[in-house]
């Protein structure tokens, strides 16, 4: 027998990343379909049950043609953060891999993306007491005041963040509060990324007045399919108003209308403006901040098509494109 330890063959998965209404999901489908693969979710706001509608999960159809992971397996009550869903995300990945099928990670989540690939650093558990009482403080005096309670232990991170972000300055004091360090020493510890695994990175960049378009539109499909009772039931559950699901594109313009605080006309106005701000930020994240294997532009056409599934075809064989 050999001295050298063989090496065992790398899990091969792959990530279809873009903006919002870019047609990431149909795409993924349509790859899981052909390689034999899973979907796995990696869009922040389509992990949370009660968000079906708002968040253009996939359909009926499209989970009929493939597996489908990481989808509304979180309540709208809980918080998903990059580390949470980077550890769902490498479970799933590992069991599709290990039943044969390739991973299929598809969502325009930049950070759970690139905590996927790069890793995170180390954080640390924060204990249920501190987490509630930072939440109390947060609600007792407002986020203005948190932060600069927050600048005297972490001026770095304070200094970053906006007085209406809540979630990342709950986050923060909490580990101020728990540890004594703040969160900005801790984000700077090396992280490494997952061994044993390879990814080949595809970007969808359409062309944005297109996207645009498509945007607006998807919101008034949104509503024709039921937005508005799917919120009106989110409502119906008393959540604190700065948990990321009540946050999610949509969400606060259709609640602003269903409480007679706007016209349906404004809400449809103001939550599609909302969301072609979001997909510009997401098609500017892309652009920058992800070194891409096969960066997609059309599509639509056959040559597209052919390009997309022979490069990933070469990747799985050989971990090249």
């Amino acid at each position: 027998m050999s001295s050298e330890v063989s090496r065992a063959v790398p899990v091969r998965a792959v990530i279809v990343g873009g903006p919002t209404a870019s047609g990431k999901s149909a795409l993924a489908v349509e790859l899981a379909e052909a390689l034999g693969g899973t979907v796995i979710n990696a869009d922040s706001m389509q992990v949370y049950r009660e968000l079906d509608i708002v968040s253009a999960r996939p359909g009926t159809d499209e989970l009929a043609r493939a597996p489908h992971r990481l989808y509304g397996f979180l309540s709208a009550s809980e918080v998903c953060s990059a580390a949470l869903w980077r550890e769902r995300a490498l479970e799933e990945i590992a069991m599709a891999a290990g039943e044969g099928r390739v991973p299929v990670l598809c969502g325009g989540t930049g950070l759970y993306l690139h905590a996927l690939t790069h890793g995170l650093s180390e954080m640390p558990d924060i204990s249920p007491q501190t987490r509630e009482e930072a939440r109390a403080l947060h609600a007792r005096i407002g986020g203005a005041a948190l932060r600069k309670m927050l600048a005297e232990g972490d001026p770095v991170l304070a200094a970053r963040l906006h007085h209406g972000d809540s979630q990342r300055l709950i986050r923060a004091w909490e580990v101020l509060q728990d540890t004594g360090q703040p969160l900005s020493a801790w984000q700077q510890r090396p992280a490494q990324p997952p061994e044993g695994m390879e990814f080949f990175t595809m970007t969808i960049q359409p062309d944005r007045a297109a996207l645009y378009r498509r945007c607006d539109l998807r919101f008034e499909k949104m509503l024709e399919e039921g937005a508005l009772e799917e919120v009106r039931d989110l409502m119906a559950l008393d959540l604190d108003p700065s948990l990321p699901a009540m946050k999610a594109l949509g969400v606060p313009q259709i609640i602003d209308f269903i409480k007679g605080n706007t016209s349906r006309e404004e809400c449809v106005r103001l939550a599609q403006r909302d969301t072609r701000r979001y997909a510009k930020r997401q098609i500017t994240w892309f652009r920058n901040q992800v070194h891409a294997n096969l960066v997609v532009e059309k599509q639509d056409s056959e040559r597209s098509r052919e390009e997309i599934f022979n490069n990933i075809r070469q990747f799985l064989l050989t971990g090249h494109s």
